[in-house]
């Protein structure tokens, strides 16, 4: 791993910003040189990465963030927070998605395997605007990135510029937001029903009630069992 992360800081200079955690080796690119790396990456036999495992979408917005209140748990149990602070809850993802983190909030994510190396590498390319999320498509230098990225647009809206067939692949014809976004309400936008006057499928706006759900734990041990009142007429 430690030879590998060398060899790119070499190679790619201020191309790449390299990371080793969890034994893992992670290579940020700028959108810009995004394809000249993945090509050298594959091509060049010093790396020769010649299988992309997987690509992804990613949206840290609210990175970090979570609803489980964890600062203070124990043996005894544990509790989750009813406010809304976690991903998923739109309201609160603007409000805490501030100016510092501009451009910085979608990014593709791919894993790339070697096997003239037998080794593994995780590339990441943020997108430079955040409000249309727009890195080049690889599909040229691994043509097996083309389902990836079309799922990666469905889901997030990362547009993959030069992609030969840039549509959906996972939501309906017509679907409208993008699922895997943090600001995208939990219960959608829509639903379709079957409507037999009309004979086909119908969409009309969401009818489920919006709630936080807090996990709920009973316990059935005498710590947490209540005696219930004796009566007079107890014996």
């Amino acid at each position: 791993m430690s030879t590998l992360a060398e060899q790119l800081k070499s190679r790619f200079a201020e191309l790449l910003a390299v990371q080793e955690d969890r034994g893992e080796t992670t290579a940020e690119v700028a959108a810009g040189n995004w394809l000249e790396v993945c090509a050298a990456l594959r091509g060049e036999e010093a790396f020769a990465f010649e299988q992309l495992v997987d690509l992804c979408g990613v949206d840290y917005a609210a990175y970090g963030e979570g609803e489980w209140a964890t600062g203070e748990t124990s043996s005894s149990g544990y509790s989750r927070g009813v406010t809304e602070r976690a991903t998923g809850r739109r309201a609160a993802v603007v409000r805490r998605y501030g100016e510092a983190d501009r451009n910085r909030r979608f990014a593709a994510v791919c894993h790339l395997l070697s096997y003239h190396h037998n080794r593994r590498l995780r590339l990441r390319c943020f997108a430079p605007d955040d409000d249309l999320p727009v890195v080049p498509s690889l599909v040229g230098v691994w043509a097996g990135a083309d389902w990836y990225e079309r799922e990666a647009f469905d889901l997030y809206g990362i547009v993959f510029e030069g992609h030969p067939d840039l549509r959906r692949i996972l939501t309906d014809y017509g679907f409208i937001g993008h699922p895997f976004r943090k600001d995208f309400p939990l219960i959608g936008q829509v639903e379709m029903r079957y409507d037999p006057e009309r004979g086909r499928v119908v969409y009309q706006p969401v009818s489920i009630e919006a709630r936080v759900l807090v996990p709920r734990v009973i316990r059935r041990d005498h710590r947490y069992l209540v005696e219930a009142p004796r009566g007079d007429g107890d014996a």
